[in-house]
């Protein structure tokens, strides 16, 4: 049947083995717009905003008996989704060594794209894969051509990565392609929940036809109106240098803290976080134990919270960083040494 309200000109051209409607469940292909203003970004039509990855779960997969597929260590909100939705998920591992080295096409925590084609080729109710980037290089994918599902990328961090990183160019060639952004990272409004979708017409009209009336709340349209407006000005641009540049700066001072007992920093560096193991000082082997301790000491007796991460696959003994600005860089390391010192 036809999307209700999609003009019937509008429809996606490539990949030609993708249609659209037989992705959506058939319940949702009967719902009818609600209408509202969506801002507009990146020179595409009409992108989604708030709670996206559990909408895309509702208008794609059927509960109880289809499947998403996720790249473990990856973006905690795919599982929550998918157990409050009653979804399946097919776990691909990513690269969990650094054999290779760090970051890129084929180093620690790039995609295994062998086990991708070989999970959604075996299994047919796989209708979503959730792909991070940066973190996954997405341009060296290759989805064989029985997937007929969406490929979800998620670029909570692009505007951390270097130009031309996005995949939203490439959206006007695929039709089964959804790029979700945020306004939480770069823009520093995590307080209010706004991302967006972008994709093709036929699916962003889906997922206008299914949201909820009030699923942005009045205050956060406004703000973020603004802030997509400032974002291509002088100064957020000399914000996200700054943010670049203390990055860079940080990774240099963690690397002089290995003599107490910190590793090196794993996985690429592309985000406005970095990954780093605690370990042994005497075996240099990653340490969950004194990772945890170190993690709480910082945050109860210092006010510094990381963020611990050795329960992840591929990152035993890890904290993740954020990248703060040079003073409260300056504050982290002053105050991680001394804990590192002591435990």
């Amino acid at each position: 049947m036809p999307i209700l309200g999609l003009a019937p000109s509008v429809q996606p051209q490539r990949p030609a083995h993708f249609d659209i409607e037989k992705v959506i469940r058939p319940n949702i292909l009967s719902l009818h717009p609600y209408r509202s203003r969506i801002a507009q970004l990146r020179s595409l039509p009409d992108p989604k905003h708030d709670e996206v990855i559990d909408l895309l779960m509702r208008v794609c997969v059927t509960p109880g008996c289809e499947k998403i597929l996720i790249t473990p260590p990856t973006y905690g909100m795919y599982t929550v989704c998918a157990h409050v939705n009653d979804v399946g998920i097919v776990r691909c591992n990513l690269n969990l060594n650094g054999d290779h080295g760090e970051g890129g096409e084929n180093g620690r925590f790039s995609l295994v794209v062998n086990d991708i084609k070989a999970a959604v080729s075996s299994d047919p109710t796989i209708k979503l894969i959730f792909l991070c980037s940066p973190g996954n290089p997405y341009r060296n994918i290759d989805i064989p051509r029985p997937f007929k599902g969406i490929i979800v990328v998620d670029e909570a961090y692009i505007d951390f990565a270097g130009e031309d990183a996005s995949a939203v160019s490439l959206i006007k060639d695929f039709g089964n392609l959804c790029v979700m952004q945020t306004l939480s990272k770069s823009f520093g409004l995590a307080g209010i929940r706004l991302g967006l979708a972008l994709a093709q017409p036929p699916l962003i009209q889906i997922l206008t036809n299914t949201k909820g009336a009030l699923q942005c709340l009045h205050t956060n349209s406004p703000v973020g109106s603004r802030c997509l407006g400032a974002a291509f000005s002088c100064n957020y641009a000399r914000k996200d240098n700054i943010s670049l540049d203390s990055r860079k700066e940080l990774v240099q001072s963690l690397s002089g803290l290995g003599y107490l007992g910190l590793g090196p920093i794993i996985g690429g560096n592309d985000a406005n976080f970095l990954v780093v193991p605690v370990v042994d000082k005497v075996t240099r082997i990653p340490d969950n134990g004194r990772s945890q301790r170190v993690y709480k000491v910082l945050a109860e007796e210092n006010g510094v919270v990381v963020r611990y991460r050795g329960g992840e696959p591929g990152c035993a003994g890890c904290l993740r960083i954020t990248v703060g600005t040079p003073e409260e860089n300056k504050v982290l390391l002053q105050k991680l040494r001394s804990v590192l010192e002591v435990l």
